[in-house]
């Protein structure tokens, strides 16, 4: 009989690597496994070496970049999504995309499950199987750290080390960095180890050769860079009069963002699973996009279209972050994004300095804005008579009055 397959989410990291020969030696299975190029750059070096090694029978390193980029970054930065106020999300919208061809790949092979190497703890165990659940719900997914074999006999790191040098599985593992990472297109995140204490200061000095895509904005240049963003229905299509695809516009605005120590984020954010967690993360392009596409819809988008979008944006950034990308409520949502866009269009000058993003001047042949009814001079057109807004305060003000009038008469009494 054939061995049963299994697709295994693989970074080359000691957990994931251990998981590798466990499942193979466990599951008397057949491992293939994925690795998606989503921006992790000298992170793939020599992953599918060392995969075959360790005991897969198969390695698949997809370059997912710039699918990544246009079918996940850009439409939720289309929504203005920010999660607890800080987030900008770039793990979790990750996580879809990567659940998204491991089932493709999984089908494409026969496999009967996919597997993960997130804890039992976190985030990610979510986003992936819900998002696994929502494309393919006949694909079982196995959870090595939620198995109590599998905790039993790794109950830590130390055991896992020896797990790996039994096996001949080649891990690096050493206190110089005491704290996890994962890093793609849009961002990179650290947390873990030191970073467990929200008093340990992870901006300090001393702490400088933890980040990986920006420099601090104390040793950013100490001149000012401009750059011109034009933006068509939402979307960032050329930086500096080049045009660009989404992928180039996130590259070239990380290496900018990074050079001007923009993206530096520390916060205590709150898992879907219910503790609290404190994250660093670095989105020096995001952060970018992010203020630029803002301010181009200051000019361009409707008020109330604007006000219902952002009465979303807790919510829309809430399921991106709890794994429910491909949702029906998201799909929903994102299509009231997208018609909420089709105005979004025209040019964005952004001043970058020491970890500012500040707007220096905004322009659009669909602006909303109308310099002549704005104006306090004399209004040209005559579309604004100043008379009207006494009718206009006296109808809001009735409630008012009427409400004023109730309390004046419960303290009379």
């Amino acid at each position: 009989m054939a061995k049963e397959k299994i697709v295994l989410a693989y970074s080359g990291g000691l957990d994931t690597s251990v998981i590798l020969a466990w499942l193979k030696e466990t599951y008397d299975a057949e491992i293939i496994a994925f690795t998606a190029d989503i921006g992790q750059k000298e992170e793939l070096d020599g992953l599918e070496e060392k995969a075959i090694q360790t005991g897969a029978s198969k390695v698949y390193i997809d370059d997912l970049r710039e699918e990544f980029a246009r079918d996940f970054i850009f439409p939720m930065f289309q929504s203005g999504a920010l999660y607890e106020g800080q987030y900008l999300l770039g793990t979790s919208i990750a996580r879809p995309l990567i659940a998204k061809r491991m089932v493709e790949i999984a089908r494409a092979e026969g496999a009967t499950a996919i597997a993960h190497g997130a804890t039992g703890k976190g985030n990610d165990q979510v986003r992936f199987e819900l998002n696994a659940a929502a494309l393919a719900p006949e694909i079982k997914c196995i959870a090595p750290w939620r198995l109590d074999e599998f905790r039993e006999q790794f109950p830590g790191r130390a055991e896992m080390i020896a797990y790996a040098e039994k096996h001949g599985i080649p891990v690096t593992a050493s206190a110089a960095k005491p704290y996890s990472t994962d890093r793609n297109l849009l961002h990179i995140s650290f947390e873990s180890g030191m970073l467990e204490d929200p008093w340990f200061d992870a901006s300090a000095e001393s702490n400088e050769d933890m980040y990986v895509l920006s420099v601090s904005p104390e040793r950013a240049p100490d001149e000012p860079e401009y750059i011109e963003m034009e933006f068509e229905q939402g979307n960032c299509v050329a930086i500096n009069g080049k045009a660009m695809g989404p992928l180039e516009v996130m590259e070239t605005l990380n290496e900018l963002g990074g050079k001007h120590g923009i993206g530096r984020i520390d916060m205590v954010e709150n898992r879907f699973v219910g503790m609290k967690s404190r994250g660093v993360y670095e989105t020096p392009g995001g952060t970018i996009l992010f203020v630029a596409h803002r301010k181009m819809e200051s000019l361009t988008m409707d008020r109330e279209v604007m006000s219902l979008r952002d009465s979303l944006i807790s919510r829309y950034s809430g399921l991106v972050y709890n794994g429910f990308w491909f949702a029906p409520e998201r799909l929903a949502l994102q299509a009231l994004i997208a018609e909420s866009q089709k105005n979004v269009t025209g040019t964005v000058r952004m001043k970058l300095y020491k970890g500012n993003v500040i707007s220096a001047g905004i322009k659009s042949p669909v602006s909303l804005y109308n310099p002549d009814i704005a104006t306090m001079e004399a209004d040209p057109t005559q579309a604004y008579n100043q008379n009207d807004a006494t009718g206009f305060i006296n109808l809001n003000a009735l409630r008012l009055r009427v409400q004023a009038g109730v309390e004046q008469s419960k303290h009379n009494n």
